[in-house]
């Protein structure tokens, strides 16, 4: 994991909560207090998940998520003082998986972190009506039932086998194993009711996925 907030003190409570839970398996690989460290850090150490100051000297989270959208295999969990809805949607629509306040405990920041690598969103319960608002405007675009039908981890792995990687590649990306991978494409062969990998990468390419 890689911690971003402007303030020290911040990251060190962070560091001590998620090390007062016993045997989390987190590991802080790096750390970065402006949009520049941030986007670096990212990107030298490519992990699982991000968790993200929305107010940083540079342009904010936003901008984190804008510079590091090409960073393959990294989830973002915004976590702020802020509950305001403008923050909320606008890190949401920037790219982030998910959105808690610092009140959140310890224990429940571990969680959401395991839940995020997972490819879960978390909210907190209030934040929730905010995203679903502003994702139920008329100007969203249409649900693809098609698309709609798999889970976030599955999308992942349709993407990267239409992009031409092998099992192995995706595998090591999505920090999975092979075995996973093939019962994932298969999952996505039968929901999509596709026979193989060159019908799934037509079938990506012409809803432009890749």
């Amino acid at each position: 994991m890689v911690l971003v907030d402007d303030h020290r003190m911040f990251r060190t409570g962070v560091r001590a909560e998620i090390g007062r839970t016993d045997e989390t398996g987190i590991d802080v690989v790096g750390e970065a207090d402006d949009v520049e460290s941030a986007v670096r850090v990212v990107a030298e150490t490519r992990p699982d998940v991000v968790l993200l100051d929305v107010h940083l000297p540079g342009g904010g989270g936003v901008e984190v998520l804008r510079r590091s959208a090409g960073v393959e295999g990294v989830r973002f969990l915004a976590l702020s003082v802020s509950d305001a809805a403008e923050d909320v949607i606008g890190v949401i629509r920037g790219g982030a998986r998910g959105y808690v306040t610092k009140t959140i405990t310890g224990a429940d920041l571990v969680n959401a972190i395991f839940r995020i690598s997972d490819g879960d969103a978390v909210f907190s319960p209030r934040l929730a009506g905010f995203v679903l608002d502003a994702f139920a405007a008329t100007d969203t675009p249409p649900v693809d039932e098609d698309l709609d039908r798999l889970t976030q981890r599955e999308r992942e792995v349709l993407r990267l086998i239409a992009r031409g990687y092998a099992y192995k590649e995706i595998a090591k990306q999505l920090f999975i194993s092979v075995k996973t991978v093939e019962s994932h494409v298969s999952a996505v062969l039968r929901k999509l009711q596709l026979s193989n990998r060159h019908e799934l990468t037509r079938w990506a390419t012409a809803r432009r996925l890749v």
